[in-house]
């Protein structure tokens, strides 16, 4: 049975919409050649493919089916379960819970525990882990061998799947590959490096704790596959909410001005002159108290904190529209001033035709290149929002929360540093990704742009 939360109908929603977007620029040869151009630069390939990837996990992880986790003795567990399909796909990651904190590819504890050896003797030793490992007979001389097995292994699946995802593809589009792109070839490639990433840790995560476990036993690497879904929501839902507002209200301001332009303006210029952390906590704490006065409303504790992240998107696409609307006026100011748009006015083309087919798609790259720059700005203020608890729900997986639960780890004697290491790699590799292919996607938009 498909269950679905707001945000998951929004998260597939987006998605859609792209398709449809990229389906219709197909359609439009003023489109179709700064797209050629996008795909034809090595930069802005690898950094498409790079984020196409986080955005199938996102989608994976958007789609939720009532499914029976199995138990030890081979049987179904009676209670179903609402999971994602990457839930059910990382099935070992979930269910393979330690007792607390546990390092990378360790095969015991982290801390030392008091325990009974088969002689009856007290020792204070570290334990061993419950599943880290725990196919091994003497993990000190036999792990090294058995990680580079598995990541022989591992690789060598990673290879096969590509190859057989190269002869699907062949099948299916054999003009592609007779095009000769060099796009092409380096997508193909940058997906030769992940497949091999992907193999290798499919092969090792059964057995071991890639990037350990954290204070109550939960692997890490589960934790940073799951935050991705939020990082997208946050980025994609909230440029959904900012973009008809500032769009809208940055072409009329710079198109009629007069006292049309002087309401926007000193409507952006008092939105702006709020702190932006005091208004998105002031309406995230209004929101729980009325979540908390209402429980009726929400059956169970994920929808409760569906609620309070789609109603951080929403806030933050409110107060967040402002640069591109300020970008966007002054921009129309001086397109509205061009030869053609004078002459088209003359000839007594609509107001609303002229921003439409003059105005509109020359600000275009402005608005490309910020939905790129403000989605890599909103995945970083996800987690400063949730580092000072005032972002999405605290049972949310996230990398803000992971970076939250970390202040603590990172007190602690000996150090435990790898949460922390993975979400800021996980952010970083996403926002770093994102930040590229805008910029390739400006230089092929802008058109006084020449290289």
């Amino acid at each position: 049975m498909l269950t679905l939360l707001w945000t998951d109908i929004a998260m597939l929603g987006l998605v859609i919409g792209v398709i449809v977007a990229i389906w219709r620029s197909s359609k439009k040869e003023h489109l179709r050649r700064p797209w050629a151009k996008v795909f034809n630069n090595r930069v802005g390939v690898v950094s498409l493919t790079v984020v196409l990837v986080f955005l199938l996990i996102g989608v994976l992880d958007s789609v939720r089916l009532q499914h029976h986790d199995p138990l030890p003795n081979g049987d179904r567990n009676e209670h179903a379960q609402t999971l994602s399909v990457l839930d059910i796909i990382l099935t070992p990651l979930r269910l393979q819970v330690e007792k607390t904190y546990s390092q990378p590819f360790a095969s015991t504890a982290y801390s030392k525990e008091m325990s009974v050896d088969k002689a009856g003797v007290s020792r204070w030793t570290y334990p061993r882990l419950l599943y880290g490992g725990a196919h091994l007979q003497n993990p000190e001389s036999d792990k090294q061998a058995d990680i580079l097995s598995k990541l022989s292994k591992g690789l060598a699946q990673g290879v096969a799947a590509w190859c057989v995802l190269i002869f699907i593809v062949w099948l299916l589009i054999k003009n592609l590959f007779n095009s000769q792109s060099k796009g092409v070839s380096t997508s193909l490639l940058t997906l030769l490096v992940i497949f091999c990433v992907v193999g290798m840790a499919a092969s090792l995560a059964p057995y071991y704790h890639i990037l350990g476990t954290d204070k109550v036993g939960e692997d890490v690497l589960y934790q940073a596959l799951k935050s991705i879904r939020t990082g997208l929501v946050i980025g994609g839902l909230t440029t959904i909410v900012m973009l008809p507002i500032a769009i809208s209200l940055g072409l009329m301001a710079g198109f009629f001005r007069g006292w049309i332009d002087d309401v926007i303006q000193y409507v952006y210029t008092t939105l702006s002159s709020i702190p932006g952390v005091l208004l998105i906590a002031a309406a995230i704490l209004m929101a729980q108290v009325y979540m908390a006065n209402n429980p009726e409303l929400f059956t169970t504790v994920e929808e409760r904190a569906d609620m309070r992240l789609l109603l951080l998107c929403l806030i933050l696409g409110i107060t967040s529209w402002t640069g591109l609307c300020r970008l966007l006026r002054a921009e129309t100011l001086k397109i509205r001033e061009m030869d053609y748009v004078v002459a088209a006015r003359a000839l007594g083309v609509g107001r609303f035709q002229l921003l439409k087919r003059h105005v509109l798609p020359n600000v275009m790259h402005l608005v490309m290149i910020t939905i790129a720059l403000d989605f890599s700005g909103l995945v970083l203020a996800e987690a400063v929002l949730s580092y000072i608890n005032i972002g999405v729900d605290p049972s949310t997986y996230s990398w803000g929360n992971m970076i939250n639960t970390s202040r603590l780890e990172m007190a602690r004697e000996p150090i435990v540093w790898w949460s922390l290491t993975a979400a800021f790699v996980f952010m970083f590799s996403l926002v770093l990704a994102a930040n590229l292919f805008a910029d390739v996607v400006r230089d092929a938009f802008d058109p006084r742009y020449i290289k």
